[in-house]
């Protein structure tokens, strides 16, 4: 080696090793990426941890925000008071009120703070958010006491024995004579406004389709009528009750009358309803053959008697444009009021070639069904020797 190279570390004797160099320091500008990138990490890990505690902050906060607009608003669109004065109860006297449909709680504490009954409407508004059955409250005419406290107010709408109407059941296959009689015994509306307003079908929005015959038209159902509830009123919810049957069974509108006439038959002459598509079968079987129909509830009906009242006589009758013994086709008008089961049977009969039908057994309503006059006659003969046996019943 010569003089002139530099030697980087001093020789050692021989046969010794030679020691490692030194490790070498990385360059000044690398250490400072390195300390800058590790202060970015932390930086970006506390902001992660900022942005998670602002959004659970702000989480908490909506939902304290929101569970205070329920508690003000009481399910109205309008903020209600704070909670204001309340009477120490019990109450004492009586009110009537009405809870109209849709009504929320701010309405209803306003309609009962009118009345008398609790002292303030925001006083009611806070016992309605602090009792969760509140918002089952119904709609209808309530007898209450006054100066209740609100809490108590709130139990007592909820309490059925509270809510003042009544409940009036009319059974299939009554006349429209007997439907009103039946509710004037049921309710306090009068029996003449019943049948002034039967007189008057527009009055209560009888469909164009019954031709101004209210007969067939009020359907079978429960009912439960309000205190203020006049005649119309009543008549209107079965008219549009019937409408729900004939749509609901899929009738075209243009047939509902027939559609009522044909299944007003099929309930007065069925006794079970597995015999209501047979019997709806076998009335367009006759229709389409040009067969007289020979339906004795009909011919009661347009007699004003019972089919048990029946006679010869009756039978025989042309006058009567009820007497299908005497008349082809359908009769003028349905002869009674057709429930649903008896709509559906018309609208879907079953599949048959049946003419005939007779009851055999006058106590279970058995019926039996045929096709040729000799089944009738077989069936006639079963139910003579049923009455010979228990009596004509």
């Amino acid at each position: 080696m010569s003089d002139s190279q530099t030697q980087w570390w001093a020789p050692t004797g021989a046969g010794e090793p030679s020691p490692p160099p030194a490790p070498q320091q990385p360059p000044r500008r690398s250490r400072e990426r390195g300390r800058e990138a590790r202060q970015r990490q932390a930086q970006r890990r506390r902001t992660t941890w900022v942005v998670i505690v602002v959004l659970a902050l702000l989480v908490a906060a909506g939902y304290v925000v929101w569970s205070s607009i329920d508690d003000v608003f009481g399910g109205s669109g309008k903020p209600a008071a704070t909670t204001g004065a309340d009477f120490p109860g019990p109450g004492h006297g009586s009110a009537q009120v009405v809870v109209s449909p849709g009504d929320s709680g701010q309405a209803i504490g306003q309609t009962l703070e009118d009345a008398g009954v609790v002292a303030s409407a925001s006083a009611f508004v806070a016992a309605y958010g602090a009792n969760p059955a509140a918002t089952g409250i119904q709609p209808g005419t309530y007898q209450l006491l006054l100066e209740m406290p609100a809490a108590d107010a709130v139990d007592a709408l909820l309490n059925p024995a509270s809510k003042l109407q009544t409940k009036v059941t009319i059974p299939e296959g009554l006349t429209v004579k007997q439907i009103v009689t039946r509710i004037s015994e049921k309710t306090s509306i009068p029996l003449k406004d019943l049948q002034a307003a039967v007189k008057d079908p527009d009055s209560f929005g009888l469909p164009e389709q019954a031709g101004g015959e209210v007969e067939g038209w009020l359907f079978p159902a429960t009912y439960e009528v309000q205190p203020d509830d006049g005649a119309t009123d009543l008549l209107r919810q079965m008219t549009s009750a019937t409408v729900d049957a004939l749509e609901g069974a899929g009738a075209p509108k243009d047939q509902w009358e027939d559609v009522l006439i044909k299944a007003s038959l099929v309930e007065r002459e069925a006794k079970h309803d597995e015999d209501r598509p047979k019997m709806a079968r076998a009335i367009e079987n006759r229709l389409d053959v040009g067969e007289l129909l020979r339906i004795d509830a009909s011919v009661a009906y347009g007699a004003g008697v019972s089919g048990t009242e029946l006679t010869q006589a009756m039978l025989d009758d042309a006058s009567n444009p009820y007497n299908l013994y005497q008349h082809a086709g359908l009769p003028p008008t349905p002869i009674a009021a057709p429930g649903k089961k008896s709509i559906e049977a018309v609208m879907d009969p079953a599949d048959g070639d049946w003419i005939f039908w007779c009851t055999v057994n006058l106590e279970t309503g058995e019926t039996e069904f045929g096709v040729t006059i000799d089944d009738h006659n077989a069936c006639v003969a079963k139910l003579n020797a049923w009455i010979e046996e228990h009596g004509d019943e």
